[in-house]
C-alpha cells in the first residue's frame, strides 16, 4: 500500500475516525484505525470498537493497493505536528511498519494485527430508508438529553427510533424524565421501521453530520445491527436488546394546570437559581395567584430565589425538580413560549412545545421536605 494525500486531508478524517476506536480493548488492533486502498474502491479510514463502526472516505492518490491498520491516537498525534501539506504512507512488509515522509520528517509506525480487525456491516439493499438529514439530527437533539448513562438498565442508554408513513419519532428516559419528538416529514417513507439505538452512537452521527453538507441520512436495520450512511461516511451500531418501557403509558391524560409561559424568561431564571441547587438540593417552583417563585437553598452554602409573573389561578401549589433535568427540558423547547402542565406535588410535570405539540418532556418530581 502506498498513498499520497495532503495532511490537512488525513487529520480531518482520522479526527473523525478515532473517536470510535477502542481505548479499553484487551484486543489490541481495536486501538487503530485501518488505512485501505483497494483497487476499483475509493481510499477509506475505518475504526470500531465492537458496538459502533466507522468508515469514513479519504480523498488521495493510490500509487500501490493495500490496506494497514495503525496505532489511531498516534498516528493522530503525529499528523497533528507535520511540517508540509503533503505526505505520503507507504506499507513496508517487511519491517511490518507504515512509513509516513511529510517534507524533511519521516515516521516509521508499527502495524497492528489486521487478521484482529473485525469486518464492519455493510448496508442492507433490502432495508434501506432514506430520510431528511436536517429533520432526522434534529430529532437526535431534542431527545438524547434524556438517555441513560447508567450501563447497568442498557436498555434504556439507547434512543428509541420508529419511522413510517410521514412521521419519524424518536424517545428516550432514564426513568426520572422521558423525551419524545415527533417529527413530520414532507415526503411519505418507502417503507418503516423500528430499533433502539445506543444514544452514543446516535451522538456521532449528529457530529459527523455538523461536518457534512448531506441533504439525507440513508438507515438500514438488520437483525442486531444498524447502518447509516451520510453522504459516503457509513456509521454502523449494534442494537439493544431488551424491551423499551411502554412510554405512553406515562403520560397522563388530564392535568390540573396548564400554563403557557415565556421559554427564554424562564430557562434564564432556572440557570440562575441552579446555582444554589448544590449536593442533590431540589430546584422549587412555588405557585401563587398570577406569580411563580423559583427557589433553591443548600446549607452551608447560601439560598436564592426570583418570581416572575404568570397565568397561574388557585391554590397555591408547590412541587420540587432537580435542577440539570428541569434546564434540560426547557432548553429543548426551541418556540418562544411554552405549556408547562402540573399535576401534584408527587406527579411528573410536563414541558410541550406550545402549538405544534410535537415534543413532549415528561420530568419526575423531587419530594421536597417543608
Amino acid at each position: 500500500m502506498k498513498l499520497s494525500l495532503s495532511a490537512a486531508e488525513l487529520l480531518t478524517q482520522l479526527q473523525t475516525a478515532t473517536r470510535v476506536a477502542s481505548t479499553r480493548s484487551a484486543i489490541t488492533a481495536l486501538s487503530g484505525v485501518m488505512v485501505s486502498a483497494q483497487d476499483g474502491s475509493p481510499p477509506e479510514l475505518l475504526a470500531t470498537d465492537m458496538e459502533i463502526g466507522l468508515r469514513v472516505p479519504l480523498s488521495a492518490e493510490i500509487i500501490r493497493p493495500g490496506s494497514a491498520v495503525l496505532p489511531a491516537r498516534l498516528l493522530l498525534d503525529v499528523t497533528r505536528s507535520l511540517p508540509s501539506p503533503e505526505l505520503t504512507l507507504e506499507l513496508r512488509g517487511a519491517e511490518q511498519d507504515v512509513e509516513l515522509i511529510c517534507g524533511a520528517a519521516t515516521f516509521h509506525l508499527r502495524t497492528l494485527r489486521a487478521e484482529d480487525f473485525p469486518s464492519l456491516p455493510a448496508p442492507s439493499p433490502d432495508s434501506r430508508l432514506t430520510l431528511p438529514a436536517a429533520a432526522f439530527i434534529d430529532t437526535v437533539r431534542r431527545v438524547s438529553r434524556a438517555a441513560s448513562r447508567d450501563e447497568t438498565r442498557p436498555v434504556l442508554t439507547g434512543i428509541l427510533m420508529s419511522a413510517s408513513g410521514q412521521e419519524l419519532r424518536m424517545v428516550a428516559t432514564d426513568s426520572y424524565r422521558l423525551s419524545v419528538k415527533e417529527t413530520a416529514l414532507e415526503s411519505p417513507l418507502q417503507g418503516s421501521l423500528e430499533a433502539n439505538v445506543p444514544a452514543r452512537a446516535l451522538a456521532e452521527l449528529v457530529r459527523i453530520a455538523e461536518q457534512t453538507a448531506g441533504e439525507s441520512v440513508t438507515v438500514s436495520v438488520g437483525q442486531n445491527q444498524v447502518v447509516f450512511e451520510l453522504g459516503t461516511t457509513v456509521l454502523s451500531s449494534r442494537l439493544i436488546d431488551g424491551q423499551f418501557p411502554s412510554y405512553r403509558q406515562l403520560l397522563p391524560e388530564s392535568v390540573d394546570h396548564e400554563l403557557r409561559l415565556a421559554r427564554v424568561e424562564l430557562t434564564d431564571v432556572v440557570r440562575r437559581i441552579s446555582l444554589f441547587a448544590l449536593k442533590n438540593a431540589p430546584l422549587r417552583l412555588s405557585f401563587t395567584e398570577g406569580t411563580l417563585t423559583v427557589s433553591a437553598q443548600t446549607p452551608d452554602v447560601g439560598e436564592a430565589s426570583e418570581a416572575i409573573p404568570v397565568p397561574f389561578h388557585g391554590e397555591q401549589f408547590e412541587i420540587g425538580f432537580n435542577p440539570e433535568f428541569l434546564r434540560d427540558g426547557l432548553e429543548s423547547i426551541e418556540s418562544d413560549d411554552l405549556i408547562l402542565k402540573l399535576i401534584s406535588p408527587l406527579r411528573p410535570g410536563l414541558i410541550e412545545s406550545p402549538d405544534t405539540k410535537d415534543f413532549v418532556y415528561l420530568i419526575m418530581p423531587i419530594r421536597l421536605n417543608v
